[in-house]
Order: structure tokens, then C-alpha cells, then sequence
């Protein structure tokens, strides 16, 4: 087992070491069973086969600041596995928001393989080392580590460089580097280290029974929701800690008005001692609101029909390239994003499709859509293709 970085000392001297190359590799271990924010234990720094370092963040106690250096450091490129989490969790806990990021498993999209292959897939795949993933779900606060878990941990970096050179070599050869450049570009938008909006928190509820509630109790489903977010993200526990998914569309249907209808509604005494004041705020705004809009769905006519004909024709249009091509369709469209397009029209793909998409599919979709562009059936799999 390696030896924890765990003074400041140790963690500049690597950190300094680290901005000279021009890429590490970088992880990071957390526990996130009952807090609203993830809890960092580890970090780690690959710098190339062995040279692995586990940084202890436990003991450092967010004494992180070489490491946000390393981070906001444009001269290296910091390389991760499914990046976005990650670097979230780096940006809160050092203060920093990390430019200059390359996600494996994002570039891996683009070269023939999956936008959701595993490490461990990508490291066969690299290398032809198959990791050892036993230590997925340990307690990463705990101290001292074992050895096992020390041995997960440096795995998940080490092998992480040989990774994203074979991804460089795989892009060049099929000329997807500005692809993968274009696309590592969202790792330096702002937002991505911004906090939600507490009032789209609604929008993560999934509790059968909501699609009945009427428009006023969907907007007091909006305000409870949100009161909720602000409550969990003050006190770091989980949502669920704070009151469950069921009980907040209970409190959306009943509109309660004192702390007996809570009661009514099945909160515990401890739940109506802490919050009660809070909750009956959040549905009296809710109730005062302008009534959120309900969709009822009616029997589909020949436009609902033409759209899902559209719709199919488009979905197959777009696998077919992909499959032909071996990018990831994920990367491209969502059935939802095509399901919208095809609602707003052709006029809307540029948009849809920025960057590379267009080139790729987007300007073939665009005149699929405005009837510009027939289509047939080809290959064994006959999918569809330019006519």
C-alpha cells in the first residue's frame, strides 16, 4: 500500500510534480448514504504506470489548495472516467473550478466503443489488464484504508493515461479529434459546477399518483419540492431524510394548513417540530401561485400519427449513421431530443445539432424533415439511408 498523502507539504511537493506533465490522471473516492453532498475520502493522482498517489483528504480536512492549482491549471490536461461527478466534487471541496478535463468514457463514444463503457472495460480494451472492482461500495472515511482498498483505489488511475493515449491514437486515426475537443468543452462551462435551481427539484419526483393532481396542487407540488432541496442541501442530509417523495405529494394534494393537517398527512411529531413552519410557508406560496398547466392526453389523431411516423423514420435514420460510423448515438440524440425536434421542426435542427452533430447528421435530418431527403432500406439490418 501506498503512503497516504496527507500533509500539506506532501500535497504541494506532488502537486507541483503534477503540473509538469502534460496530462494526470485523477479519481476520487467518496460515501454518499446520508448526506445531500457527497463526502470525499480520497483522491487520486496517476502520473504515468506506477507513479500513484492516493491524497487523504480526511486528514488534510480541506487543506486542498495546491490541488485546486492543479485543477484551474490550463497547461495540463486532467484526465477522468465519466468526468462530470467528479470534477463537481473536486470543484466544491477545493473551491476551484477545473478547466482543461478529458472524460474517457465521453471520447470512448466516439472511437467505436460506448459513451457508457465501465474503467474496467476501457482498461482491457487499452491495455488488456482486467480490474479488479470488489471495493466499489466501501467506506472511503474510514481509517486507516486496507489494503485492498488502497490496491482499488490506485488501479483506478493507474491505468487511466494508457487509456487516453489509445483513445488520441483511435481519434486521430479516424480524424474525431476536434470531435473529442468539441466535446470536452462542457467541462469548462460554469454551470456545470453551479448548483440547480431548487424550484426544477420537482422535476426528480417520481411518485405514482402525480399525473392526477390539478394544476393548483402541482404548483404547491413545486414549492414543497423546492422547500425541500434548500432544507436537505442546508442540514447535508438526503432528500429522503428530510421528508420522503410520498409525503410531499400527499401535502401537494391535502394543501395543509396547520400542523394537525400534517399530522392528518402522517408526519411524526419530530417532523412537524422541525418543519411544520417551513412546509406550511412552502404550500401557502404553492397555493397563492399561478396554477401550473395539466396536459390531459386524448385519443391521437393523423398529426400524432404523422409525428411518431417522423419520429420512427428519424430514429432509424440516425442509428443507422451511428452504427455505420461507430459513434454512440447517446452522444448525438436522445429519443427525446428527437421527439421534440420532430415536434419543432426542421427549422430547429441547427440548433439541436450544434458543432459537429450537423456535419455528422444534423444537415440530413434537417431536409429528412422538410421532405428534401427520401429514404430506403440497406444492409442486412436495414436501416435507413439517404435514397
Amino acid at each position: 500500500m501506498s503512503k497516504l498523502i496527507d500533509t500539506p507539504d506532501a500535497l504541494r511537493s506532488l502537486c507541483d510534480r503534477a503540473q509538469g506533465h502534460d496530462a494526470v490522471a485523477l479519481d476520487t473516492e467518496f460515501v454518499w448514504e446520508r448526506s445531500y453532498y457527497p463526502a470525499l475520502g480520497l483522491v487520486q493522482v496517476g502520473l504515468g504506470g506506477d507513479d500513484v498517489h492516493l491524497i487523504d483528504t480526511v486528514a488534510l480536512d480541506g487543506r486542498l489548495g495546491p490541488l485546486g492549482e492543479l485543477l484551474a491549471d490550463p497547461g495540463t490536461v486532467k484526465v477522468l472516467h465519466d468526468a462530470a461527478q467528479d470534477l463537481q466534487i473536486l470543484a466544491r471541496a477545493t473551491d476551484v473550478q477545473p478547466v482543461n478535463a478529458y472524460d474517457t468514457q465521453r471520447a470512448a463514444g466516439l472511437v467505436g466503443q460506448t459513451a457508457t463503457a465501465s474503467l474496467q472495460d476501457l482498461v482491457e480494451w487499452a491495455t488488456g489488464v482486467r480490474l479488479d472492482k470488489g471495493q466499489t461500495r466501501s467506506n472511503w472515511l474510514q481509517r486507516p484504508l486496507s489494503d485492498n482498498q488502497a490496491a482499488y483505489a490506485e488501479d483506478d488511475v493507474r491505468y487511466l493515461l494508457d487509456v487516453y493515449d489509445k483513445l488520441r491514437d483511435e481519434a486521430e486515426a479516424r480524424d474525431r479529434t476536434p470531435w473529442i475537443a468539441s466535446e470536452m468543452e462542457r467541462y469548462d462551462d460554469p454551470e456545470l459546477y453551479t448548483e440547480a435551481d431548487v424550484n426544477d427539484a420537482v422535476d426528480r419526483l417520481k411518485v405514482r399518483g402525480i399525473g392526477r393532481l390539478s394544476g393548483r396542487q402541482r404548483a404547491v407540488l413545486r414549492t414543497v419540492a423546492a422547500w425541500r432541496e434548500g432544507e436537505a442541501r442546508r442540514l447535508d442530509r438526503t432528500r429522503r431524510m428530510v421528508l420522503p417523495d410520498d409525503l410531499l405529494a400527499k401535502i401537494a394534494e391535502r394543501m395543509p394548513e396547520s400542523e394537525d393537517d400534517l399530522r392528518k398527512i402522517k408526519l411524526t411529531d419530530r417532523q412537524v417540530g422541525r418543519y411544520a413552519q417551513g412546509l406550511l410557508d412552502a404550500v401557502e406560496e404553492g397555493a397563492a401561485a399561478e396554477p401550473e398547466r395539466v396536459e390531459r392526453r386524448g385519443r391521437p389523431g393523423p398529426d400524432d400519427h404523422r409525428r411518431a411516423a417522423r419520429l420512427l423514420i428519424a430514429q432509424g435514420f440516425l442509428a443507422g449513421r451511428c452504427e455505420r460510423e461507430e459513434v454512440d448515438s447517446l452522444l448525438v440524440a436522445t429519443k427525446s431530443d428527437l421527439t421534440d425536434l420532430v415536434e419543432a421542426g426542421p427549422d430547429a435542427v441547427p440548433a439541436a445539432f450544434p458543432g459537429w452533430r450537423y456535419e455528422f447528421v444534423g444537415r440530413d435530418l434537417e431536409a429528412l424533415l422538410r421532405g428534401d431527403l427520401a429514404v430506403r432500406l440497406e444492409g442486412p439490418d436495414g436501416w435507413p439511408v439517404a435514397a
